[in-house]
This record gives C-alpha cells, structure tokens and sequence, in this order.
C-alpha cells in the first residue's frame, strides 16, 4: 500500500488521515502533535512501509480534517472519542498506538479508555500526564488558583497570529528550533511541507489554541474551556490513570535530550519565561514553579511498572522534539525492536 491521503466522515466529524504500509503486518496507528498533522509521519510511514499497517489521522482543527469546537473541559476526550469512531469507520479494533507531543497525551487517554484495543504504547515527547504549565512536583499539583499560567494562556501568541495571516516566517523558525534540535536542517522540501500543515491549523477561541481569562496574578491569565491549548490545561488533563490501566500493554517512551518543548525546563513554560526574564513581573519560584514534565511522565510510569506494568525509556542523544525529524533511523529501528 502505497502512502495516499484520504477522508472518511463519521457522525462526529470527517478526518482526513494518511494510509500506507502492507495489509496484514502490525496496524500501526499514529497521532500527530499540537500545531502540526499526519504530514509529519509521511517519512516515517515510507520507511516503515514493509513492516507495518499504517494509519495517521488529522485532529480536529487540524490538517484537512473538519474545523469544529473542542471542549476543552473534557480534557484529552473530544480527541480520543473522534479517534474511537474513525477506528470503527475503517474497522481497525486491535493495534499498536504511537503519540507525539499532544498526540501522546491523546494516546494515554485512549489506552485509558479503550485498553483492550491498544497492543503496545508508544508515547514521543508525551505531554505530561498533568497537562502543559501551571503544575509543579513529580504528582502534578496545581499552582492556585487552577488554571494560571496553563492551557491557552501561556500559547505562543506571535505565531497563531502567524497562522492567520499565513506568514511563513515564525513557523520556520519553530520547526529548526524546537520539532528538530537547533542545527538540524530538515531537506527544504519537507521544511515547506511542514509550514504548510502548520498553516492549516484552524484558529478561533474554540479551535487553535483556545480562550483564556484574565486573572489578577502574575502572568496574569488562566486557562479558559474551550479550545486545543486548554485540552492541556492542569484543569482539565489529568491522565494519571494510565498507571492503572487492565489489561496493561508494554510502553516505549522515546525522547530526545536536546527537547526545549517538553522538559523539565521548557522554554514554552511560563514559570521558566518568568525566571529567564522574558516575562517580566516574574515573583519567584515559591510562588510559580516551573513544570517538571519529564519528572512527572516518569512519575507515573512508575507507578505502571510497580502494580506490574512494563515500560522503557529510549533517550537519543542529539535529538529535538520530533525524534521522527532529526534522527528518523534511530526511531525506525526502536518501533522495529519494540514491535516486531
């Protein structure tokens, strides 16, 4: 099967997903981040063609799949309950899972929901299982009040203002120093791809990235309900119970030291924008502590691995955010040895 695009509608919306691979290897199911789409597994999925069944969706609001409001109040849901009837659509019920970025926390909330379904977990730079900013310590907990600092109030404001008016620019610039290691240089072709998908993020208070609401402590605004950004919010993402999932399934979790996104001292959390004075008014980290992302998905893989769950942790050196994009053999031949 070669790599081909296609759309499939279901009551709840039409998504639009890449197909590839060999009919009756290993399904392989793969969910994209936030600000991108299944365009950037279409390398991946051609050097895994021979090896596996392969399907890569569009979110909602994403891609060329349908531009519809998301409630963020429901945390990971509204993305997992899609991806549950797109799978019904093509009649795929038993698979292996691979989420990147956002997409990983999608893929917790699915392996959550539907665990029988999921044969192996393979979670890239997840999302924390406590949402993106305003939490702190290896169990989450919310900087008070709920919400400040978290979500949409803490999106990168110049570049979905980049997204409206198709300005090429600031989206180049995130891709060389954030999805890849600074240094990297993707081949120009498949860079301008990627600002293409970027470009075609749908943007709205309900859609990309969300509203957010002015509050009277420092940086001054806490996650609102609605939208992808508060999806991620410490309000509403708490996927901690993947720790307790049955049946377990084996988890592969892939991460890359030079990651600036998702880290234990990410350059997009406030708290850390805060201390390096980028965000002026900064009151310290007794009041605001950074998030310690890394520190916490340990946390609760852990906790997976004590009630008898298996987990392994590859960290490739040299590598960004999108381990798929700087180091693409390294990641070929761990979903290889994890799978086959």
């Amino acid at each position: 099967m070669s790599l081909s695009y296609h759309t499939i509608t279901t009551p709840r919306l039409t998504t639009a997903y890449l197909s590839a691979g060999t009919p009756g290897k290993p399904r392989l199911l793969l969910l994209h981040g936030n600000v991108s789409s299944a365009v950037f597994y279409e390398h991946l999925m051609e050097r895994l063609a021979d090896d596996f069944e392969m399907l890569a969706p569009d979110f909602r609001c994403f891609g060329h799949s349908s531009a519809l409001p998301i409630d963020a109040t429901r945390g990971m849901r509204d993305f997992s309950d899609d991806i549950a009837e797109f799978l019904h659509a093509v009649g795929w019920d038993r698979f292996h899972l691979f989420g990147w970025s956002m997409g990983g926390g999608v893929a917790m909330q699915y392996a959550i929901d539907h665990p029988r379904q999921v044969q192996s977990l393979i979670l890239q730079a997840p999302l924390s299982p406590f949402g993106f900013g305003g939490s702190y310590g290896e169990a989450g907990a919310p900087v008070e009040p709920a919400g400040l600092g978290s979500g949409a109030a803490c999106t990168n404001q110049a570049l979905l203002q980049a997204i409206r008016t198709g300005d090429r620019t600031l989206p180049g610039q995130v891709i060389d120093s954030v999805y890849v290691a600074a240094g990297y240089k993707l081949p120009e072709a498949q860079r301008e791809k990627y600002i293409d998908s970027i470009l075609l993020c749908k943007t709205g208070d309900d859609m990309c990235q969300g509203d957010s609401i002015p509050c009277a402590q420092w940086p001054y605004a806490k996650s609102g309900g609605k939208g992808v950004s508060n999806t991620m919010s410490v309000q509403y993402c708490n996927l901690s119970a993947l720790a307790d999932v049955q049946p377990q399934m084996p988890i592969l979790w892939i991460r890359g030291d030079k990651d600036v996104m998702v880290s234990d001292h990410s350059v997009c959390d406030v708290a850390v924008l805060g201390q390096m004075g980028v965000l002026p008014g900064y009151p310290g980290a007794d009041q605001f502590p950074s998030q310690p992302m890394v520190e916490q998905m340990r946390y609760v893989l852990e906790r997976y691995r004590a009630v008898g769950g298996r987990y392994e942790e590859q960290l490739i050196s040299g590598s960004g955010h999108g381990c798929m994009l700087d180091h693409e053999d390294r990641v070929v031949a761990l979903l290889q040895q994890f799978i086959l």
